[in-house]
């Protein structure tokens, strides 16, 4: 064990990793002993040369990733159980069915895998590296999925292109890693949809919108729907099969309406009670006064980093505050924020603040979080990052 270098952490800085939060900050570490390359698993010790943890190593803001509190090494064993952890944790959500075949299988800090995410899609696994750790071993993981799912599994596709970070000599091109597929079209709840996971977002589709999606479906009877930043449109066709009078659909992207389009057509061929719009999002809310009583405002992260937090809340102030003002009475409104930095609280209180500077009566209907298929570690709080609210406007 000892060809491992050593992190040490600097006086006072161990209480995070004692207390289990699996990220170590540069500004917490004193000195490293031994030769270390990005991608290498080190060994962290506090001051006083307690051993503290193991993970990968990266340069950056998250200098190592922690995979063991204790001295295990990191063997295929290692390996084969975490994994295996993750996808008995699936079955027993009773997640995966004729009617289901879409789920997360890895939620990185969730299920012990900092730096891993899977998604699964009608049999094919899109995974991502967040560390080049993961990214180096992301043969041997493929082929223990194999193992671990059988006929469960058809393909692996890895999508790590873009998620990398410093890339230290590294050539991540997006590839198959094992089989190879066209068939692009996977199953939520009874529901089709194409999945675009060469060129679309994060895997393919928002995999973690899946419950509220079906919550929403509840709701759309007889109601005028404005789905906005709709990417593939997974919110317009629960919309659509929960009985609503129309569904219109917004997004900037030109590829993602398209895609919306097709997905609606899949699901209600010749359907004229959908529309859709590839139009600024802000722009389309300037004038929507009355035309909808129900509006899913889900857009992309307005904040990655906490340099750029107050600004992301003035957008999502500025983005309710537009629904709020339009929506008709007794409308109803889908609120999200996925963004990291965003917490609970935040994006509650600049929702209020939206609410009053409308001088809408507005109540809560449900608050709203990620499926249980994207675990929350509770010694990482930062691997909770989607909530939302069901609100009810006056």
């Amino acid at each position: 064990m000892s060809n491992y270098a050593k992190v040490i952490l600097k006086s006072g800085k161990d209480q995070s990793i004692r207390r289990f939060h699996p990220w170590i900050f540069s500004g917490a570490i004193k000195k490293i002993l031994g030769e270390v390359k990005e991608g290498d698993v080190v060994h962290v010790y506090d001051n006083k040369d307690e051993f503290l943890g193991m993970g990968h190593y990266q340069p950056g803001s998250i200098m190592v990733r922690i995979l063991s509190f204790t001295e295990k090494e990191p063997d295929d064993k290692f390996w084969f159980n975490k994994l295996q952890q993750a996808w008995e944790l699936r079955k027993s959500l009773g997640l995966i069915s004729e009617s289901n075949n879409t789920y997360r299988l890895v939620h990185a800090e969730g299920d012990g895998l900092s730096g891993l995410i899977i998604d699964m899609y009608n049999g094919i696994a899109v995974m991502q590296s967040h560390s080049l750790g993961m990214w180096l071993i992301r043969e041997k993981l493929a082929a223990m999925l194999k193992e671990l799912m059988g006929d469960n599994l058809k393909a692996i596709y890895d999508k790590s292109e873009n998620t990398l970070p410093f890339m230290a000599g590294a050539d991540p091109n997006n590839a198959f890693l094992l089989g190879d597929s066209t068939e692009d079209i996977a199953m939520e709840y009874g529901l089709k949809f194409k999945v675009d996971w060469l060129k679309g977002q994060k895997t393919g589709f928002f995999v973690d919108q899946r419950e509220n999606r079906k919550l929403l479906e509840k709701y759309s009877k007889d109601r005028d729907v404005l789905n906005m930043f709709c990417y593939t449109g997974g919110f317009s066709f629960y919309a659509m099969r929960g009985g609503a009078n129309l569904v219109h659909s917004v997004d900037s992207s030109a590829r993602a309406i398209d895609l919306t389009r097709e997905n609606v057509e899949l699901n209600f061929p010749g359907d004229k009670r959908h529309d859709a719009f590839a139009v600024d999002a802000f722009k389309y809310l300037e004038d929507i006064k009355d035309k909808y009583d129900l509006i899913i405002l889900d857009p992309p992260a307005f904040a990655k980093h906490k340099n750029v937090l107050h600004n992301a809340l003035q957008g999502y102030k500025k983005l309710n505050a537009k629904a709020f003002e339009q929506i008709r009475k007794g409308g109803i409104i889908f609120t999200f924020s996925c963004s990291q930095v965003v917490t609970r609280d935040m994006f509650r209180k600049t929702v209020f603040t939206a609410a009053a500077q409308s001088g809408r009566f507005v109540r809560i209907l449900h608050q709203l979080e990620q499926p249980a298929d994207h675990p929350v570690n509770i010694y990482h709080p930062e691997s909770e990052y989607l909530k939302g609210l069901v609100l009810y406007v006056e």
